[in-house]
């Protein structure tokens, strides 16, 4: 009987790949910008992808203030952090944070698509948003991709 085997490849921290790539985010959609960019960092697009391991690629967003909200949701959705006091609550719509930091709104978008874990937080650092089309990462000589 003639079968044939796979061997099951698994990553780690130093057979890792890692890339820069550069997303550009003017007029694109926030939540379908923000799930494709998480899928980058998380590795999930690569053959090699292993789950326990961060194996995704460093992102630098740049347009940050250019990014759009379908609908009224620019106005009508509300952020909600506390500050860790009494009476401490503080809520905020995307045009009030867009206003005051461009980059939070990404940030926010992008870091809850990631696992709620110390990977997740390990993974998070590997994102970098600009306002503008300038960045100081040009000596990682990045990679201009377009995500759908």
């Amino acid at each position: 009987m003639d079968i044939q085997s796979y061997k099951t490849t698994y990553l780690n921290s130093q057979t890792v790949k890692k890339n820069w790539v550069v997303v550009d985010a003017e007029a694109a959609i926030l939540g379908r910008l923000s799930s494709e960019i998480a899928m980058v960092l998380r590795g999930k697009r690569k053959p090699s992808f292993t789950p326990f391991v961060d194996c995704g690629d460093n992102v630098i967003v740049i347009n940050a203030e250019k990014i759009r909200l379908t609908g009224k949701k620019m106005n009508n959705k509300v952020h909600v952090r506390y500050t860790g006091y009494p009476g401490g609550q503080r809520f905020a719509s995307p045009a009030e944070i867009l206003d005051k930091n461009p980059k939070r709104l990404i940030e926010l978008a992008v870091k809850r698509m990631l696992p709620k874990n110390r990977l997740g937080r390990q993974i998070y650092t590997n994102l970098y948003v600009y306002e503008g089309t300038n960045h100081p990462h040009v000596a990682q000589n990045p990679k201009s991709i377009t995500l759908s």
